[in-house]
């Protein structure tokens, strides 16, 4: 019942702060998009530039500018508020109803093995790929800031059936290279970036979600979908 109570506020505060968040930016503060997308295209060339100093520079304020965005939004506020709220309600529940012990029943549990992914990880900042050498085979899922990807699927052997990349990016590039005997689903949602597929390329998206598969997916025995979204970015995808 506890968690109940817990799901169904976190439901109601998820669904009002989206509320706020559009009033926000349809009627009080029209230009916040713009003032994301700014910070985050300083981010994106300091990224970019990030050897010189004026790449450090520009990726300085557009971290600094995001945050008091952030910081200066009714939306954050509103969810700031709630979680004190929260907080407080949880603290007086406590006071009132203390926490009963009770004896510990050992129950006969199915056996549950946990396997961390091996090549890579949820990252904020920096790089990341596969090795350079022959490896086992992981499904990828893996959420990522400021970072490149890169996928090479040409060291590795697939199990039949159908692996999964599952990646999302906040800014950076998104590279997978693809033997020429697998067939590949795509479907690819990007804000800002670029995108090229195969033989395929789109050198300007904005706010788009793109779908792309090959003829023989469905009947293949080794395919691999790939599902990527990127706020500014771009995904390559090409045969190796």
């Amino acid at each position: 019942m506890l968690n109940k109570v817990k799901s169904d506020y976190l439901s109601f505060i998820i669904v009002v702060a989206c509320l706020i968040f559009l009033l926000e930016i349809l009627f009080f503060n029209t230009g916040l998009i713009f003032s994301f997308l700014f910070s985050s295209f300083l981010m994106y060339v300091g990224r970019k530039k990030w050897h010189w100093l004026i790449g450090k520079a520009l990726f300085a304020i557009g971290l600094l500018s995001i945050t008091f965005t952030v910081f200066n939004m009714m939306t954050f506020n509103f969810i700031l508020l709630a979680t004190v709220l929260y907080i407080l309600y949880k603290f007086l529940q406590a006071k009132k109803q203390p926490v009963e012990i009770q004896p510990a029943i050992q129950t006969e549990q199915e056996e549950l093995v946990r396997n961390e992914q091996k090549w890579f990880s949820n990252k904020l900042f920096g790089r990341q790929k596969t090795p350079e050498q022959s490896y086992t085979w992981d499904d990828v899922n893996i959420q990522c800031g400021i970072s490149d990807t890169q996928i090479d699927l040409s060291y590795t052997v697939l199990p039949k059936g159908e692996a999964i990349i599952f990646v999302r990016n906040v800014i950076g590039n998104i590279q997978i290279l693809v033997p020429y005997e697998l067939e590949l689903s795509i479907v690819h949602s990007g804000m800002v970036g670029s995108v090229h597929i195969l033989d395929h390329e789109e050198k300007s998206i904005l706010n788009r979600t793109v779908h792309y598969q090959t003829g023989n997916f469905r009947e293949a025995t080794h395919k691999v979908k790939i599902v990527t979204s990127i706020f500014v970015g771009s995904i390559e995808v090409k045969r190796v």
